[in-house]
Parts: structure tokens; C-alpha cells; sequence
């Protein structure tokens, strides 16, 4: 793959000073990770994400909201980081102030060694009260409430099993707040809902703060969050895309490789820095 790269790729990236990675659901789906459109599977086919996705399907039927999410952090958790992850934390241990800007509500990012990803669109492992949501610590980590509310259910539906009984509808209550009693909810953006500002600020002052952005996994077309790289190419940055097929982004882009994260960045790490460590051999995060 490295003999396949542009000549000058790999020496843009060894010689910024900043870098943010900006990635999309491509990264996470070669770990195995669906879109919340595709997790629309087993006994939730015969629902649409507008149906489980919004704060109105969140106030109108709790039970059943949670429950869709409970399964998906199943099987979020079964995912592994894979080297597309593996190599995006080499670049943030490579190249210090670096930033990973992330649509993806997932924690392969942290598995893989990540710091503090931005998270654009929220996080499966940061529920919120709906009453109180400016006050993360009132209600028990995400692990410990997935882990408590779990060990309530029957096995089927604590592991996510497809297999679940369909009449069961897949619903578990969702845990309280410790601070006021209200229902914790996902911690993710639903449709209708506006991004975190706190995210989005951070996201855009580290794309008009770096020389290089790098693009991984995404059509850019959802917007608010497609205007990073957008922010970037305006302050001067150098744009560089990952993707396996063409975006409406290739024309903002100084370069674009195409293939897969998996295969592209661990090549592009290791060609700029000339050590396979560095391209994204696994990290001592990654269980």
C-alpha cells in the first residue's frame, strides 16, 4: 500500500506541527460497527430510526428507546479498534496537540489509545439526565449503568441477542438520575436535536489551528459537522481524505487516497515516519 501513496502524502503529514483527524461511520464499520440506520436488525427491523431517534420516541416510550440502545452498546463493546484506530492514536503520540474529531458515537477512538476524542455527535457511553444534562456526575458512569441495568434483565436482552423475544419489543427500563429522579437518556444527538456547542466550538478551533486535516470515513454531507474540514481548507490547512470512493469533499482536498481506513492510515503512519510501531501496532489501551 505505501508504494501506492502520492509522493509528498506521507511528508505532509511528518511535517505538520498539528494534525486533526476527522472521522465518519466508514472507520467503525471495518471494526464491525453499523450505522443506527443498519443496527435496524433481529427484532428491531420493524422499527425506523425517526421511531427510536428522537426525544419525542425517548418521551413517548422510554422503555422501548433504551432498550434499542442498551443493544447497541452490546454490540459496540464486541467491536475491536482496528488498525485505522490503531493508527490514528500513533499520530496523536506523534504529533503532539494533535485532535481527533469524531461523527462516530462509539469508544473505538479510546480503546485504541485515543485521548479525548471530540465527540460531535455524542456518545453511546455518556448517558445524561433529561432534566439536568449539564451535570454529567449526577447519575453513575456508562458502564456502570449499562452493567446494573443489564444484570436486571433476562439473558437474551442484556447481551443484545437478536434472538431476544420479539413481543418483548427489546424494552428495558432506563435508569435514574442520582441527583433529581428524572430518566437518564442516551447521551447521543437525535434527530432534531442541535449538536453540543462545547464539541462543536472545540472541533472548529482545532481544524482552523492545524496544518493538516485528515478526512477518514465520511461523505461530509451531514451538516454542522461537515463544515470542519471546510473551516480547515479556509485557515490554510492542507486536506487530506481517506475514502474508499469518491465525496463531494474531493475537491477541497489537496490529496485523496483511496481505500480503506484499515489499510490507508497505517500505511500513510508508517511511510511518514518510517516505523511499523508507529503505524498503529496495538496499544497497550486495546483489550
Amino acid at each position: 500500500m505505501e508504494s501506492l501513496l502520492p509522493p509528498g502524502a506521507a511528508a505532509l503529514l511528518r511535517q505538520a506541527r498539528r494534525v486533526v483527524v476527522f472521522t465518519g461511520a466508514g472507520i467503525s464499520a471495518e471494526s464491525g460497527v453499523p450505522t443506527f440506520r443498519d443496527d435496524l436488525t433481529g427484532l428491531w427491523a420493524r422499527f425506523d430510526a425517526e421511531q427510536l431517534a428522537t426525544p419525542e420516541a425517548f418521551h413517548a416510550d422510554p422503555e422501548l428507546v433504551w432498550g434499542w440502545y442498551e443493544w447497541r452498546r452490546a454490540r459496540v463493546r464486541r467491536a475491536r479498534p482496528n488498525p485505522g484506530h490503531l493508527a490514528t492514536a500513533a499520530i496523536e503520540r506523534l504529533v503532539p496537540g494533535s485532535v481527533v474529531v469524531t461523527q462516530n458515537v462509539d469508544d473505538l477512538h479510546e480503546r485504541a489509545g485515543s485521548t479525548a476524542p471530540i465527540h460531535l455527535h455524542g456518545s453511546l457511553f455518556a448517558p445524561r439526565c433529561v432534566a439536568e444534562p449539564a451535570h454529567p456526575a449526577a447519575f453513575p458512569d456508562a458502564e456502570a449503568v449499562s452493567r446494573d441495568v443489564r444484570a436486571a434483565q433476562p439473558a437474551a436482552v442484556a447481551d443484545g441477542d437478536e434472538a431476544a423475544d420479539p413481543g418483548e419489543g427489546g424494552r428495558i427500563p432506563p435508569p435514574r438520575c442520582g441527583r433529581c429522579g428524572a430518566l437518564v437518556r442516551p447521551g447521543v444527538v437525535w434527530f432534531g436535536e442541535t449538536l453540543p456547542e462545547a464539541a462543536l466550538t472545540a472541533a472548529a478551533e482545532a481544524a482552523a489551528a492545524c496544518d493538516v486535516l485528515l478526512i477518514v470515513g465520511t461523505s461530509g454531507v451531514v451538516y454542522p459537522a461537515a463544515e470542519i474540514p471546510r473551516i480547515a481548507a479556509r485557515a490554510g490547512a492542507t486536506v487530506i481524505q481517506v475514502n474508499p470512493e469518491p465525496t463531494p469533499l474531493d475537491g477541497l482536498c489537496a490529496v485523496n487516497l483511496r481505500g480503506s481506513a484499515a489499510r490507508v492510515l497505517p500505511a500513510l503512519v508508517e511511510s511518514a515516519w518510517g516505523s511499523a510501531e508507529a503505524a498503529g501496532a496495538p496499544h497497550p489501551a486495546v483489550s
